[in-house]
């Protein structure tokens, strides 16, 4: 009786227990969520609680009307704009639209009708300067177009939600949908033809497959070679100095050879060397390439690509000096507050066995080490002294062909501060170490040996061949692999396709004029003057949000087309603003996206959005206010247009 009384209670007790873990694991999850979540939710309500207190919580403390320096910008701009629409057309100009068909907006070259684009080449504005054609969608048009936009932007951004197609066939078939949907459109009347080709940015892509031809002779050339030093170089037993070394090196880097080409050419050497010291979480280090890249690139005027566009469509003249003194205090501080920020977030990754934040100051500068340091220290030296192969690379130093890849890479950086187009400058530099790599591997390596051998070791004579007659049949000479079935073959043709895809997807949303309407509408009088405190903490959130939703380069295409005849300092903001966005979500720059294809690409899929954003949301608006407060503070450009004549 006793017994068959204490099963009920057994049980009972057995269900409170359940219900214990049940409960003791919704709070560790809640607790988990909310230190994940926790920093970028109260970066958010930072950011709007400071508008709403400069602004007025709807807006009521914007100025009324625009500022008498910005009534007399207008109006000199509007005399200069009906100047040039009353300017009579010229034989060489109309010469020049019979050779670009559908070109009607050139202008001669002294009327600044031109632009450079990428570094000294010049383009006819109508090619990337955006133009407004909002005017002839229908409102259905504009509401379909806009949904099919944002239906892909969320699969771009959340590709594992959905079928496995990957990015670069999400972009791709996005792009191509949208060219078959305007064309509907303007069968229906709905809205106004789409030329795919115009959206489509032919200088990224020129860039990228020079990048990636050159990246992979560089590192398949030779073992040993400029590519495993450079990769060398950045390697350290202790974790925090590692991912320092990589943003030290990226900062740096984008600041004077563009952010995407760092990206590219050290992602896959950041996942070697994760795999190298068996990380299990990779993402600090591939956030410390990402992020300092971005941030890095704002410093000159050839960083990133839009901050080539703004300087090529700046009424007035932008120096790379004054471009590089107006950034630098902004970008100092934003690398810090990165730096901080990162070492923090990934303490547990970055010092193993610390307990706390007081120890990782101890440790980065008293020297001190956990066990665990210790441990991955003698790991490290472990791995160094048991690897015979890297002790005999090592030294035997540099080798004639490690010596040529010097030679080519010098000539490229100095091509590229001289000027010279750096699409031509890379696509040359990897055919000339393509012709290198080939002259090597028929003159100067071994040849692959096929010859079989027995049970016993013994080699295996070649089977004679005979023919029809008896005649033994000589064996031709193999003919050596070419370059086109091996090291052509791992150019990433799908990131090219990716941003072609990229391209036509927020070409067609621009052309609705949402952007634009979304600009005006949430900037209201505070449009006019956009740069002047508090008005600019306000236009640096739009910038945010519009970089991240129609990407920075549009942006900038946008506002060069709005505001023709802003002054420099104007866009020092959105130089700023619009690059440093590109850090809040995986879809705001390209180097991002660079980051996570080539990542994916060895098989390292850490790099997501649901993992970025924790990170990136708390760190893009601390460095972006934290920089654009700087650079109200202290700036070198002049906050009027001297060409345009408002400077008093």
């Amino acid at each position: 009786m006793s017994d068959i009384e204490a099963t009920p209670v057994k049980v009972s007790a057995s269900r409170s227990l359940a219900v214990e873990d049940e409960v003791t694991k919704r709070k560790m999850s809640s607790s988990s969520s909310l230190r994940k979540w926790g920093p970028a939710m109260l970066a958010i309500l930072a950011v709007l609680g400071l508008n709403a207190y400069l602004l007025g919580p709807t807006g009521a403390r914007m100025p009324a009307e625009a500022s008498a320096r910005a009534q007399r910008r207008n109006m000199l701009a509007e005399e200069l704009t009906n100047k040039i629409q009353a300017m009579d057309a010229k034989k060489e100009d109309f010469s020049m639209n019979l050779r670009n068909p559908g070109n009607y907006r050139y202008l001669s070259d002294e009327d600044g009708g031109t632009m450079e684009y990428t570094r000294r080449r010049h383009r006819a504005l109508n090619e990337y300067v955006h133009v407004d054609v909002s005017d002839q969608f229908s409102t259905f048009g504009k509401v379909t177009v806009t949904l099919i936009y944002f239906a892909f932007w969320v699969f771009l951004m959340f590709p594992n939600w959905f079928l496995p197609i990957g990015r670069p066939g999400i972009a791709l078939g996005g792009g191509l949908s949208m060219v078959v949907y305007r064309f509907i459109l303007t069968k229906t009347g709905d809205g106004p033809i789409f030329y795919a080709e115009r959206v489509i940015i032919m200088e990224p892509l020129f860039l990228l497959f020079g990048l990636m031809l050159t990246t992979i002779y560089l590192e398949k050339m030779e073992r040993g070679g400029l590519f495993d030093k450079l990769r060398d170089s950045l390697d350290d037993p202790i974790s925090w100095k590692r991912a320092l070394k990589i943003m030290v090196l990226s900062t740096i880097g984008s600041a004077a050879v563009m952010n995407d080409s760092v990206v590219l050419i050290f992602s896959g050497v950041v996942v070697d060397l994760c795999v190298r010291h068996k990380v299990a979480n990779s993402l600090p280090y591939l956030l410390s390439l990402s992020s300092t890249a971005n941030i890095g690139s704002a410093l000159t005027m050839t960083g990133n690509p839009q901050n080539i566009l703004i300087v090529s469509l700046a009424y007035d003249d932008i120096g790379w000096v004054e471009f590089a003194s107006n950034m630098v205090l902004p970008v100092f501080v934003a690398s810090i507050i990165n730096t901080i920020m990162m070492l923090t977030y990934y303490g547990s990754e970055l010092f193993p066995g610390s307990s706390g934040f007081a120890e990782n100051i101890g440790i980065m500068f008293a020297g001190n080490r956990t066990p665990e340091m210790l441990a991955q220290e003698h790991a490290y030296h472990a791995r160094q002294v048991s690897s015979p192969d890297k002790i005999q690379i090592e030294s035997q130093g540099w080798s004639m062909w490690s010596k040529m890849q010097i030679v080519v890479v010098t000539m490229f950086l100095i091509c590229f501060a001289a000027g010279f187009d750096v699409c031509v400058v890379s696509i040359v530099a990897g055919c000339v170490l393509m012709v290198m790599a080939a002259y090597k591997r028929q003159h100067y390596d071994p040849r692959p040996d096929d010859t079989q051998y027995d049970a016993e070791g013994n080699p295996i004579p070649p089977k004679k061949t005979y023919d029809m007659d008896g005649n033994e049949i000589e064996q031709e000479e193999e003919e050596l692999i070419t370059e086109s079935e091996t090291t052509l073959t791992e150019v990433d043709y799908g990131l090219l396709m990716l941003f072609i895809g990229q391209f036509m997807l927020i070409g067609s949303f621009n052309d609705t004029g949402v952007p634009q309407q979304f600009f005006f509408a949430t900037m209201g009088t505070c449009a006019d003057d956009m740069t002047a405190v508090p008005c600019v903490y306000w236009f640096v959130a739009i910038i945010t949000i519009l970089s991240n939703v129609a990407s920075n380069v549009p942006v900038v295409q946008m506002l060069a087309a709005t505001f023709p005849y802003a002054n420099p300092y104007d866009w020092m903001q959105v130089a700023f603003s619009a690059t440093i966005a590109g850090n809040l979500t995986m879809l705001g720059s390209a180097a991002n996206m660079i980051v996570a294809f080539q990542a994916a690409k060895v098989g390292d899929r850490s790099f997501t959005s649901e993992r970025h954003a924790p990170f990136g949301v708390p760190s893009t608006i601390l460095c972006l206010y934290a920089g654009t407060f700087v650079l109200t503070v202290v700036h070198f450009s002049a906050e009027c247009s001297e060409k345009l004549g408002d400077c008093e």
